[in-house]
């Protein structure tokens, strides 16, 4: 379905500007502000912008630096929106087109960073945000490398918002989880609607798709297009039976809470076939693309059939906060699960692929799922993960924990003619956690594979706990300043679902089985 732009307007009308834009003069700016300034990764564009307030705290500096990321931002998307016009072929259009959705985004989560709607928003919950803000101006830049116009870029990022942003997440204390109440087994903030909802032995559809004609609509795209008339955002249920439905879906920012139930990964399949091979961005690749809020999905595969030859071919991208998924599949090649942003659970699922075909820069678990590694092209390397955090601030990270890793039936026979490995730095603080994991014989020996030379070899985090199988060994493992066997629990305590997405705090809310800690 169509992305809706209803919620980035009506917050384009809420946010207002009440800092000049104007850069100060050097007389202007006073120690205050220069010793806050100081304490950001980026000082100058700080002091450029916020040279004439006088904050009195940190609490206040930090609303401020959001702020001031935020007006920014508003500016650069009004900005980007002109540059339609002088787009002069399809790939520079399907950058831009994407570029423009990721503005779109960013400016929701830094209002919502400074106006949050829910009661109890924690630290946690804004660096969740901004780590979200900060990754879509990434996904935009990469989106014109990726296409091969990268000249096309230049306006669109010469604007300071990626400092600025950086700059607030430098402010908050990123070691913080959310605490929260329990009534009725669930948090708080869950509706009594939400807790007769999944308090009960079966689960009521609000809607039932089902290409026999059995149901309410025939195709998923109806069902959600009705979905987004319902008043209100309770949860709303879509059954999807039994079938294969080519269909590419969008769940935008203003469909929360939309829950997708199949009739099991076997039975129910969403599947498409668009590829940066075919002229996509990754981005754009994807056969279902998620960024409503709360999404749940239960017992539905989803793939990306253009295969290895296609390159990056996504077969779902999830930008979902507070997003879980239960005995689903995901099946391609490269770039299968594009774990995009925000906090995300997956559990006892099955993911199929071969190069990077876990990635992103979500706060991610994977708990109890298969990770099942293909057959790639000839003289490629196998590797799970790919994680994307580009800013040491930002609370995110791919984490497996008591999953298994290994070979797919057309790969056995040949493991020896294709090294796997447990991921490879994407980005320069890339973070990732295997642990209480079967790791099977087609892990090479050194465990982890080098991006680009030493490109973020001591500023990346691997970290490996208590893992089993012929390829758990950390003997022969790679000798790099960010990779480390750890050896105590309360290390491995912090990547637990408890501490690293705040999971006690939201997953009873989906009915979905967790394991909080190690």
């Amino acid at each position: 379905m169509a992305r809706s732009n209803s919620l980035l307007f009506g917050f384009l009308f809420k946010s207002f500007t009440f800092f000049l834009l104007a850069s100060p003069s050097l007389s202007d700016l006073n120690g205050n502000i220069n010793w806050w300034c100081n304490q950001t990764p980026y000082p100058e564009p700080c002091k450029h912008f916020m040279g004439h307030l006088e904050p009195n705290h940190k609490a206040e500096f930090k609303k401020m630096a959001v702020q001031i990321a935020l007006d920014r931002a508003l500016l650069a998307h009004n900005h980007a929106k002109e540059l339609g016009p002088k787009c002069q072929n399809e790939l520079e259009k399907a950058a831009w087109t994407d570029c423009l959705t990721l503005y779109e985004s960013t400016i929701i989560e830094l209002n919502r960073t400074l106006n949050p709607t829910s009661k109890g928003c924690t630290e946690f919950d804004e660096q969740t945000w901004l780590s979200t803000a900060l990754t879509n101006l990434e996904t935009c830049k990469a989106g014109f490398v990726e296409l091969g116009v990268s000249k096309f870029i230049s306006p669109l990022m010469s604007n300071n918002v990626s400092k600025l942003i950086s700059n607030g997440l430098a402010m908050h204390n990123n070691t913080i989880t959310p605490t929260t109440q329990y009534e009725e087994g669930f948090p708080t903030w869950v509706s009594k609607h939400d807790r007769k909802l999944l308090q009960s032995s079966t689960i009521a559809a609000n809607l039932v798709v089902a290409q026999d004609g059995s149901g309410n609509y025939k195709t998923i795209t109806e069902a959600l297009n009705a979905a987004s008339k319902r008043i209100g955002s309770r949860r709303f249920v879509i059954h999807v039976k039994s079938g294969v439905y080519a269909e590419y879906l969008v769940i935008s920012k203003d469909l929360k809470n939309i829950m997708l139930v199949g009739d099991g990964m076997g039975s129910t399949i969403i599947t498409g076939s668009r590829s940066n091979g075919g002229g996509f961005t990754t981005f754009n690749s994807a056969t279902v693309g998620v960024t409503g809020d709360g999404f749940i999905a239960q017992g539905i595969t989803f793939c990306n059939t253009a295969g290895p030859q296609n390159h990056q071919a996504v077969a779902l991208r999830v930008g979902s906060d507070l997003s879980a998924f239960y005995q689903c599949g995901f099946a391609g090649y490269q770039d299968t699960l594009y774990a995009l942003s925000q906090r995300q659970f997956y559990r006892e699922c099955n993911i199929y692929g071969t190069v990077d075909f876990i990635f992103g820069n979500a706060a991610s678990i994977f708990q109890n799922c298969n990770i099942i590694v293909r057959k790639p092209q000839p003289s490629q390397k196998n590797t799970v993960t790919a994680q994307g955090r580009t800013d040491p601030n930002q609370n995110t990270g791919i984490v497996i924990q008591n999953s298994k890793i290994t070979a797919s039936s057309d790969l056995e026979p040949v493991v020896g003619s294709y090294p796997s490995y447990l991921g490879r730095p994407w980005k320069q603080y890339s973070r990732t956690v295997v642990m209480e994991s079967f790791l099977d014989k087609l892990i090479n020996p050194a465990g982890w594979l080098a991006w680009d030379g030493n490109f973020a070899l001591n500023t990346l985090y691997y970290g490996e706990y208590k893992n089993s199988g012929p390829g758990s060994s950390t003997t022969e493992r790679v000798e790099w300043g960010g990779f480390k066997v750890i050896t105590n629990v309360s290390e491995a305590s912090q990547f637990s679902v408890a501490n690293f997405i705040g999971g006690q705090s939201w997953l009873p809310a989906t009915n979905v089985l967790f394991t909080a800690g190690i």
